[in-house]
């Protein structure tokens, strides 16, 4: 069963907004190809604001994603796209849904 996540806020200077969102959704390719990232999904809160939010089985899971390719994209991005670091919260998760 599905017991952990990462919830992810990301704040874009609002000259980098779309080149944000087109790292998001470049960024999918890689997440499924994560053996160990059940979930994972990108999304828009407003104009400047992005989130993401993944799944996983167990800590190991979730620390190889931490270490992956998406969070280091995300990191370079934070130099120049961002107008403040990623906010990466680790979570527990109560109840899952899935297909």
């Amino acid at each position: 069963m599905t017991k952990l996540g990462l919830l992810a806020r990301i704040e874009a200077k609002p000259e980098y907004a779309e080149k944000v969102e087109a790292l998001l959704r470049d960024a999918a390719q890689p997440a499924e190809q994560e053996e160990h990232t059940v979930t994972w999904f990108a999304f828009r809160q407003s104009a400047t604001t992005f989130g993401v939010f993944d799944t996983f089985e167990d800590e190991q899971g979730r620390q190889g994603h931490l270490r992956g390719r998406i969070a280091a994209a995300l990191m370079e991005a934070a130099e120049t796209m961002l107008s403040e670091a990623p906010d990466i919260r680790p979570v527990d998760l109560l109840a899952v849904k899935l297909p």
